[in-house]
């Protein structure tokens, strides 16, 4: 019996392959693979799918956090607010250019930032709160731009995993100052590499991040600024055109299996399944339940997880140490237990096979067996 993977990229090659080669057998045979028509054309159809005048295309997820913070003059002495259930990348940027990241708790069935806690953290030395919209669950992005607004503060969107979300029908990225997406092979919108890119309503921050991106040049060998290298490239560029086609359609399908998760998840025991927000449509770019076990919820989950792998069917678990305590973060000073939530679900969340192509029959399994694994574990 053939295993089930956490997701799997060579079946949706599949299914745009003749597409796919086409256009990028036309940027090899221009001799043009940095920028051209492929990067403007993506750049143009990106800002109106988003819903916005403006979409920079760049190297990374991560670079467009970096670009964001650089064009919005954030450094030392700024305080940034942001969850510290994410990857490293939300808040390494922020170091980065000499900010402090401020972390805060989550909402426990959503994930996602905790509005009440973002709030109580704004000081006068804070600058910027940056949400992360995690695991296509889009953050309440009416009640967190009310906060931003009340405090002046500016809004960066992390939208690396949610390409496609929305909140009350806009699209997330088009909300904040700016809104920072990735293009890593994995997300909803993958590229065949790495990618990324930054939306915003606002020209003139548009060509700040174009400059910033391209060495700190107003012009070719006149650099103005202190820049960085960060270019999303030709062939990425024409298969991100090819997939974007796609990519409602597959939202779509992602929908369809966590709806269908959640009918049969429902009423297991020891399990909680995800919901999509309130006000939130969510692009399910990961689908994790939590799986509760008190104090020893790791050793539940870890050991669920090492079963369900013997039974060839493979999940992943992500985040287990919140950003307040990673090492690299430690002269900040954050103790064990200081953002109880985090922590717990840390200790707790497990996402199952999630990706469009994943057919009912192995739906059926992952549950199955899910199902079946759980009765030998005990809650503990």
């Amino acid at each position: 019996m053939n295993s089930i993977p956490p997701l799997d990229l060579t079946r949706q090659y599949e299914t745009i392959r003749d597409r796919v080669n086409a256009a990028v057998l036309d940027i090899l045979a221009s001799g043009r693979y940095i920028g051209g028509s492929a990067v403007d054309r993506f750049e143009e159809r990106f800002a109106e799918y988003i819903g916005v005048p403006e979409a920079v295309s760049c190297n990374s997820g991560t670079d467009a956090l970096f670009l964001a913070l650089r064009a919005l003059d954030i450094g030392p002495g700024d305080r940034v607010i942001t969850t510290s259930f994410s990857f490293i990348a939300t808040s390494e940027v922020i170091t980065a250019v000499g900010a402090t990241p401020v972390f805060v708790d989550i909402d426990p069935e959503t994930f996602n930032l905790d509005l009440d806690r973002v709030e109580a953290a704004v000081t006068p030395d804070t600058r910027a709160i940056v949400p992360v919209h995690l695991f296509g669950r889009p953050v309440d992005m009416t009640g967190l731009m009310a906060i931003a607004r009340k405090h002046n503060l500016i809004v960066i969107e992390d939208c690396a995993q949610a390409t496609g979300a929305t909140w009350e029908g806009k699209k997330v990225g088009s909300f904040g100052d700016f809104g920072c997406f990735s293009f890593f092979p994995t997300k909803n919108l993958g590229a065949c590499g790495d990618g990324g890119a930054v939306t915003t309503s606002d020209r003139a921050l548009a060509e700040k991040i174009r400059v910033l991106k391209n060495h700190g040049q107003a012009g070719r060998y006149n650099s103005e600024v202190l820049g960085i290298n960060s270019r999303l490239d030709a062939v990425q560029a024409a298969i991100l055109n090819v997939k974007l086609d796609d990519l409602d359609g597959w939202n779509d399908r992602r929908r369809a299996i966590a709806n269908r998760y959640g009918q049969m998840l429902e009423a297991v025991p020891g399990v909680i399944p995800p919901r999509d927000c309130a006000g939130g449509r969510s692009v399910w770019n990961q689908y994790t339940i939590r799986v509760e076990g008190g104090a020893r919820g790791e050793s539940r989950r870890d050991r669920l997880r090492a079963d369900l792998q013997k039974r060839g069917v493979s999940t992943m678990v992500y985040y287990p140490l919140p950003l307040h305590l990673q090492g690299v973060h430690r002269d900040l000073g954050y103790r064990k237990g200081q953002l109880p939530i985090s922590e717990q679900i840390g200790n707790q969340v497990l996402s199952l096979p999630m990706f469009p192509e994943l057919s009912e029959e192995q739906q059926d399994r992952v549950v199955y067996s899910l199902k079946d694994c759980l009765e030998s574990v005990a809650i503990g």
